[in-house]
């Protein structure tokens, strides 16, 4: 059978088939293949391909530092659980077992790995409470402090003139004397007019003494960051349509100025821990019916010289793991949130 030579037509969808052995024509009456789209990848795939996830994997120092900073805060957090004894418990505590030495030295036992206190308190189970302690006064404090200064601070960039000149002002004054004579200051203050508070009283006059001089590098750091934002053209613009000045600063300029003062108040929370553990030391600190790691040392200073050295090395060492591991990650996460040094 002969077959007819099929002729493209000018205008003829087929004239852009390619030539060849295999080629074909073009057909109108037959859709076109649908072509599959991939999906979009969630916000979990793109961080996980993201730089900050790349540069926490190859970083050991960052992921030592998160896993003893998780492991301290899960330790403090479920330590009603995970906690051997609960030091706490009158019923449970046995004066025959006071000042043990931890379980490794001669008279000590494996009930109590870490020793015993004066009254017989398991050293392990009142580190983990007292960590509770320490770790909400100090996060506690640090979120007050963000609150106060990221509101005036953003306030002070964005508005200038006399309200920037009054913030700024108040900012000298404070930066003019040591953090931790005004916490004490605070903190005396507080206890002498409630000197017979409740816990929670007293949590809050340690909580407000510690950020009381905290607030103020985030007011200086967004203030700064908030002079260069308003002068872009994404807030001219929601000046131009009529956007209310508060409005701009919520929902425009302070997600952009957020980046800094995260990584500040990571570094901050290590540094509320120590203020906290220094007013408890110094006897100011929070209740003794609820000791910190800061009433836990100052306690155990008091039997260092007659040997019971655990009551001392351990709470301190336990502050110190704690800090430093909030150190390092701050340290890694301004580096890696830092696009001029990707």
């Amino acid at each position: 059978m002969d077959h007819a030579e099929v002729q493209p037509q000018v205008g003829d969808a087929s004239a852009l088939a390619p030539v060849g052995a295999n080629a074909s024509p073009l057909r109108r009456d037959v859709a076109p293949a649908a072509v599959a789209v991939a999906p979009a990848p969630g916000r979990w795939a793109r961080f996980l391909d993201g730089d900050v996830w790349h540069s926490f994997r190859t970083s050991p120092t960052a992921v030592v530092a998160a896993a003893v900073a998780a492991l301290c805060i899960f330790c403090a957090v479920f330590a009603n659980v995970i906690a051997p004894h609960n030091p706490f418990d009158l019923a449970t505590l046995e004066l025959g077992d006071s000042m043990l030495p931890p379980a490794w030295m001669q008279g000590g036992t494996p009930k109590y790995p870490l020793g015993t206190d004066e009254q017989g308190r398991d050293v392990l189970s009142a580190l983990m409470f007292g960590a509770r302690i320490s770790l909400f006064v100090g996060g506690a404090s640090v979120v007050l402090s963000l609150v106060i200064g990221v509101g005036l601070g953003l306030v002070s960039g964005y508005v200038g003139g006399r309200i920037d000149a009054l913030i700024m002002r108040i900012c000298d004054v404070m930066l003019s004397f040591p953090s931790i004579l005004i916490a004490l200051l605070f903190a005396g203050v507080g206890h002498a007019l409630f000197p017979n508070a409740n816990d929670l009283l007293a949590f809050g006059v340690v909580i407000v003494a510690i950020a009381l001089p905290g607030w103020v590098q985030y007011a200086r750091a967004v203030r700064g960051s908030t002079m260069v934002e308003r002068h872009k053209e994404y807030v001219q613009a929601a000046r131009v349509i009529g956007v209310p000045p508060w409005r701009i600063m919520v929902r425009h300029v302070l997600p952009n100025v957020m980046g800094p003062v995260l990584v500040l108040s990571t570094i901050q929370v290590a540094v509320a821990i120590l203020a906290e553990a220094t007013l408890s030391f110094l006897g100011v600190g929070v209740s003794p019916t609820s000791p910190s790691l800061g009433t836990f040392i100052n306690e155990g200073n008091k039997q260092l010289f007659s040997g019971a050295w655990w009551l001392v090395i351990f709470p301190g060492a336990t502050l110190v793991l704690i800090a430093l591991s909030i150190n390092l990650f701050g340290d890694w996460l301004r580096d890696a949130l830092n696009p001029r040094l990707r």
